[in-house]
């Protein structure tokens, strides 16, 4: 039983006859009788009375009569939604982004794009910012999101966001508050800044130096000639998180991060750092042959642009401190 079937039967009774009906859906009468007998056969029950006169329902039929006209109605219906959902651009998309920034990020984008583009879907990674790097280049992901990496031979890159860095902990004694110095520039949060070099002599705990904010603060350490005062060195950013919530020491972390800082009680301290500034800078970079969007889908163009998109909101809204790159085609290195 299909619904041609159906639709067929419902056009015979509301005829009265099957030589009229066969003429109003320009088929042949022998040809609709068929149909009509073998609907009867597979539903096990006669479903027309046949006289000189035509044919009518029997009950069976009736109630086929019925249930068919609401399944029909329900079909079109169907179709009719089908049709209305939103068109554009279908595929998926793997994106690969740091850590500390997924958290931010991806939550609203993944939102945003299930609203804006339903057909589109997206698979994230979320790693360090070296593997995120491992995998734009073993070709795992479609966009990467790279951290203070502005250009890598063989992908298309385009400057993103450039974030604050802060200094953050518990000063339980108050001591590192009184070298906290009025903001020296507006910023999204209007936090104090601190000097890094005051912020360099206070009890840290860092990752070791393969890891991206290390080396930015090794750097800026040897910028200032000054040492660092690290009482506790781990790879894991949980340990790290673990040590600094506790009172054990200070720590740098960008501004995306700044959410899931553990802001508990009032000696909890929070500084932009200055001289230097320290930021951290993204770049966007796709995979060759997919920054054009290669066969003309556009899913490539939707996600980057929801990806500028959702960016700016959070900044607007006062969630990241932080500069957001324009919308713009995607460069070739």
């Amino acid at each position: 039983m299909d619904l041609r079937s159906l639709r067929y039967f419902i056009a015979v009774v509301e005829a009265g006859s099957l030589s009229r009906a066969a003429g109003s859906l320009y088929i042949a009468q022998p040809a609709l009788t068929a149909q009509i007998k073998k609907l009867e056969s597979e539903l096990g029950a006669q479903l027309l009375e046949r006289s000189h006169a035509g044919v009518t329902p029997t009950q069976p039929g009736v109630q086929l009569y019925q249930d068919a006209r609401r399944l029909l109605s329900d079909a079109a219906a169907m179709r009719e939604r089908i049709l209305r959902l939103p068109q554009g651009p279908e595929g998926s998309v793997t994106v690969a982004v740091p850590f500390l920034l997924s958290s931010l990020l991806m939550g609203p984008l993944l939102a945003h794009l299930k609203d804006t583009h339903p057909r589109i879907r997206v698979f994230v990674l979320d790693d360090l910012s070296l593997m995120v790097k491992k995998a734009m280049l073993d070709r795992r992901a479609d966009i990467g999101i790279l951290v203070d990496t502005p250009h890598v031979e063989g992908l298309a890159c385009r400057p993103f966001a450039r974030e604050s860095m802060y200094f953050c902990g518990h000063d339980a004694s108050g001591r590192v508050r009184a070298l906290l110095q009025s903001p020296s520039a507006p910023t999204v949060s209007e936090r104090p800044d601190i000097d890094f070099v005051a912020a360099a002599e206070q009890p840290l705990v860092l990752q070791s130096r393969r890891y991206s904010i290390r080396q930015q603060v090794e750097d800026a350490a040897a910028q200032r000639g000054t040492a660092l005062n690290i009482v506790h060195e781990h790879d894991s950013a949980r340990v790290i998180r673990s040590l600094y919530a506790c009172g054990a020491g200070f720590t740098f972390t960008p501004a995306c991060a700044m959410g899931d800082t553990p802001a508990m009680g009032t000696d909890w301290l929070v500084a932009r750092v200055v001289n230097p500034q320290m930021t951290r800078a993204y770049t966007l970079a796709t995979a060759p042959g997919r920054d054009g969007d290669a066969g003309g889908d556009g899913v490539m163009h939707a996600v980057l642009r929801a990806l500028t998109e959702v960016a700016q909101r959070l900044v607007s809204t006062g969630r990241w401190d932080a500069e957001v790159a324009g919308e713009s085609g995607p460069g070739r290195d």
